[in-house]
């Protein structure tokens, strides 16, 4: 009996025990967090009492210590942080933190030779300790210290005698200090030791150098480690896409050249380059690329593909060289003809077939035979939905020529139907969305306007919003849409190469509706058309007259950098192009031009000249 008494005494006394201990920890627990409450709100006194307590149990530090240590530092409280931190590092030897910690101590009460002494020495310490060298650096650059943070890097490399170590980590150190060159370098560094991640490295570059003089920095750069290492196949890819970035397509193709040869792509890079400078006007380099590929590999299957962006090359140049020569336009469709008879009926012949029916219709005003040749294409067993699409389209907009607008959208309609939620169906609509605009059905095409939009295809969503502002801005005070209807009416004329008849509309149009919102557009179209027939010095009149007299108009910049291509392709002026080039940069830094009038400045300057030179392979 006294034994049995004895155990449930034993037993009660333990309950008791472990209700104080429960009591114990919900008191210090609630401390915890009411400390944290006043620390949160700023009320740092409260909460500084209350970790004074608290911290005299080392079962607390863990949850106070960040706190805690913040505060006895903004406080001043150096002296009492010194023994705190000590204390610690007494009973916690291998918490690196907390060494680092004392450091700081010594930083905050101005021994910063002793501080910097001591880092030094943790930093050394820790150089052949991968993990611990990344917690040092991590720890200096929270506590903004990067150079610290940098310095661990550089021992840590030294220490395991490998100068690519810790690149990427470096990278983003030196850019938190916004110092580029350094920072490039180590992405450099990390991409010559991780080849996968190219893109990510371009993507980052492409984000953090936004300045042309940054980008121009990194091109020099990467020359000089090309000659270094003329067998690089990452510096001659990152080469290529700084020289993209800036729109030196020839400077890309040099090293995508090189980089063909290496591999024995047979010219696919160089191919590629190409088909960028012909999507961004540079068809003279896009020239120079593809007779490269037709000469140089006679055999591949890129032979055939570069004759046809050749001719594809030659004929952009010609539509774009005022006046447009007929016997050119002739060359060229007998250029396709060649290439046609060549191949026989292909994909690629019917892409052929497509261009030249485009040339008989617009240039030489012989719509029956490009309606033929687009009918033949359409009725063509073999060739794709796409094919099919795009020559009705065309043959929609021969429609337009021949004055057979029901034909037009009626055609226009099926590729919108066929291809819905694509990007031929969205074109499609937009040239519905023209058609009705050129009918003065404003509110029809606005309903169209309004869907693409929102369309995947930015440029056509880009041109839809162009042609909605249009209508809006003009029809918004003219409730009976009159300026507006000719306005459009003039569009259509001069889709339809009715020069003379649009030329007269334009001058009626400018003296009827004198101050008219339109009125800047007018001169806009007008100054086009003389471009275009080769009257230079009055289309160059005509774009200073908006330059000067609608400065604030979005067509402004637009002026600005026809007069300045007008120097340089067609008068041959290039002091006078490099002049307006500079100053676009200036006048409209924000403008969509920016990138090609510099593109243009450094080419007439010969910035591109030498180092293309230096660098052929």
């Amino acid at each position: 009996m006294m034994l049995t008494l004895g155990i449930k005494s034993v037993r009660f006394i333990g309950l008791i025990l472990v209700a104080i201990a429960a009591q114990s920890y919900g008191q210090k627990n609630s401390d915890i967090q009411l400390a944290n409450e006043y620390y949160s709100q700023g009320e740092y006194e409260k909460a500084m009492l209350l970790y004074d307590n608290l911290s005299r149990s080392y079962e607390n530090i863990p949850l106070i210590h960040n706190n805690y240590f913040f505060l006895l530092i903004e406080s001043g409280e150096y002296a009492k942080a010194d023994k705190y931190i000590k204390r610690l590092i007494k009973k916690f030897p291998n918490n690196l933190y907390y060494h680092l910690d004392l450091g700081l101590v010594y930083k905050g009460k101005g021994d910063e030779q002793k501080a910097d002494n001591y880092f030094k020495d943790i930093i050394k310490d820790v150089s052949t300790d991968i993990y611990r060298t990344r917690i040092t650096a991590d720890y200096f650059v929270n506590k903004q210290l990067p150079g610290y943070a940098i310095m661990t890097f550089k021992s840590g490399r030294q220490a395991v005698n490998n100068p690519y170590s810790y690149s990427l980590e470096m990278a983003n150190i030196y850019r938190i200090l916004n110092e580029k060159d350094q920072m490039v370098e180590e992405y450099l560094n990390y991409v010559t030791q991780n080849p996968s991640n190219l893109n990510y490295v371009k993507n980052t570059l492409q984000n953090l150098l936004a300045k042309p003089e940054e980008l121009e920095s990194l091109e020099s750069l990467l020359y000089a480690k090309i000659q270094d290492d003329p067998n690089s196949e990452i510096f001659g890819e990152l080469l290529i896409w700084v020289n993209l970035q800036q729109k030196n397509f020839y400077g890309a193709f040099v090293q995508a050249r090189a980089i063909d040869k290496r591999l024995k792509s047979q010219g696919t890079r160089s191919i590629s380059i190409g088909l960028m400078a012909l999507d961004n006007d540079d068809y003279n380099n896009a020239i120079k690329i593809f007779s490269y590929v037709i000469r140089e590999y006679p055999s591949s299957y890129n032979y055939l593909l570069a004759k046809m962006y050749l001719i594809r090359s030659y004929e952009k140049r010609v539509r774009n060289t005022y006046p447009i020569d007929e016997r050119e336009i002739r060359n060229l469709i007998h250029d396709y003809n060649i290439f046609i008879n060549e191949l026989g009926v292909t994909r690629n012949t019917l892409e052929a077939l497509r261009n030249k029916a485009l040339l008989h219709a617009f240039y030489l005003d012989e719509k029956d035979s490009a309606k033929l040749i687009l009918q033949k294409i359409i009725a063509t067993p073999r060739a794709n939905a796409n094919i099919k699409a795009r020559s009705k389209l065309d043959l929609g907009d021969i429609y337009l020529l021949t004055e057979e607008p029901w034909e037009s959208t009626l055609l226009y309609s099926q590729v919108e139907k066929s291809h819905k939620e694509e990007s031929l169906g969205y074109e499609a609509k937009l040239r519905n969305a023209k058609l009705s605009y050129y009918k003065g059905d404003f509110q029809l095409s606005q309903e169209h306007l309004d869907i693409l939009k929102e369309a995947t295809t930015r440029e056509i969503a880009n041109d839809a919003m162009a042609l909605s502002i249009l209508i809006k801005d003009n029809i918004a005070l003219d409730s009976s849409e009159t300026a507006m209807k000719q306005y459009a009416a003039i569009d259509l004329m001069l889709f339809q190469n009715k020069t003379i008849e649009a030329l007269e509309a334009i001058s009626k149009m400018k003296s009827t509706f004198k101050g008219h919102s339109l009125i800047d557009e007018l001169l806009w179209l007008e100054a086009d058309i003389q471009r275009k027939i080769g009257a230079f010095p009055k289309a160059l009149e005509l774009l200073q007259q908006i330059v000067d007299e609608y400065d604030y108009d979005i067509l402004s910049d637009d002026a600005y950098f026809m007069i300045a291509e007008i120097y340089d392709k067609h008068t041959n002026q290039s002091e006078k192009a490099m002049e307006f080039y500079r100053g676009l940069l200036t006048k409209y830094p924000g403008s969509v031009y920016v990138a090609e009038a510099r593109k243009r400045f450094r080419m007439l300057r010969g910035d591109f000249d030498a180092k293309d030179k230096e660098f052929v392979n």
